[in-house]
């Protein structure tokens, strides 16, 4: 039997097993078994040589950010309004065909926005466009789900196709470490309250993906689907945004009845009006938990035209890296005059943690 008829014979069997605390064992062991399935799949058809012409986009700037939604939803038209690109435009489907790249400045930013062509059911399994446009969402370090304001039951069918491909876009990976070990069987040290699964059901998925000598620390309650996640290993997890557009077409008792129907929370807009851009910008910078730091040289004057952007809890040693490689091996100390010193100008050393519009001068030996 085929990797692709197993596949279909476990998809089966889950779709015919109810969900309680009977069953909870025998489906978490289907969905590993699944999981792998579908990774040995991947791993075939990427050894086939199978093409992704027009869908490598080259990482730039400080963040990257994928636009998603079914087609004519209106993605060309926000990138045109957030970035200087030239997306095509026009009211029928799949206008864009490729994936165009755009770059939206914003206080000292440069976030790179990609826009996808438009995705629907289906789309992990092949179909449309399928993999081959999910696949960019893999590198984003945001995924920004665009709605249209009348179709917004749409979310949870975007969400579903990238989770499908390994994107768990607005999630946190799971607090779970697995340590291989040369004997013993596996042991599982829990430190929180499981609830969700039993200790024998992580024993067994573990053997599985052929584990069968680790000690496992839980630190939070995870579910059967998080666990395999972290034996996959290929996971990822990029923040998530979603917005409303098309909001020009509507009034303000509607776009109130979509919140508390669909229970979502998101950014209402016009990407052809141009209404609440500026909001949105401001939502995709603290969605991707920039801080600004300004450069000062020693005797210098600090320059406040072009910040260093930097990740909300980086080290003095992460600015080190990014201004030269070398610097952190000459290092001798910083000051630092700002919101994460106790006064202006003080020592500190390659560990200090920079908070939003700290100056900062470098001194090297």
């Amino acid at each position: 039997m085929g990797i692709q008829e197993k596949i279909k014979r476990i998809e089966d069997d889950l779709h015919r097993t109810q969900v309680n605390k009977k069953t909870e064992h025998h489906v978490g062991l289907l969905r590993a078994k699944l999981a792998k399935l579908r990774r040995e799949a991947e791993e075939a058809k990427s050894h086939g040589g199978a093409s992704s012409l027009g869908f490598d986009v080259k990482k730039s700037g400080d963040a990257t950010v994928v636009l998603i939604g079914l087609p004519s939803v209106g993605k060309s038209t926000l990138l045109n309004s957030l970035t200087s690109a030239k997306s095509k435009v026009a009211a029928y489907q799949f206008t864009t065909l490729t994936v165009v790249p755009g770059v939206l400045d914003y206080k000292g930013a440069r976030i790179q926005i990609l826009d996808l062509p438009g995705i629907i059911q289906g789309a992990s399994s092949g179909k449309g466009l399928g993999k081959r446009v999910l696949s960019v969402a893999r590198s984003a370090d945001l995924v920004l789900f665009l709605l249209d304001v009348f179709q917004p039951e749409a979310y949870p069918l975007l969400v579903n196709e990238i989770r499908s491909i390994g994107v768990r876009a607005g999630e946190r990976p799971p607090n779970v470490t697995i340590e291989k070990t040369g004997n013993g069987g596996v042991s599982v040290a829990a430190q929180a309250k499981m609830t969700k699964m039993s200790e024998e059901l992580v024993k067994d998925i573990l053997r599985v993906y052929d584990v069968h000598h680790a000690r496992v620390i839980v630190r939070e309650d995870v579910s059967d689907e998080q666990l395999i996640d972290v034996l996959v290993g290929t996971r990822t997890y990029p923040k998530s945004l979603a917005v409303m557009n098309k909001i020009d077409l509507v009034n303000a008792g509607f776009i109130n009845e979509i919140r508390s129907r669909i229970g979502l929370d998101f950014v209402p807009i016009s990407a052809d009006s141009g209404i609440n851009i500026e909001a949105l910008k401001e939502q995709i910078f603290q969605k991707l938990d920039f801080i600004r730091i300004f450069m000062r040289p020693k005797g210098g004057e600090t320059d406040y035209e072009e910040p260093m952007i930097v990740r909300n809890g980086s080290l003095i040693s992460d600015v080190c890296g990014m201004v030269h490689r070398k610097l952190k091996d000459e290092f001798r100390y910083a000051q630092v005059w700002g919101s994460s010193v106790k006064f202006p100008g003080q020592r500190v050393g390659i560990s200090h943690r920079l908070m939003d519009g700290d100056v900062l001068t470098l001194i090297s030996k």
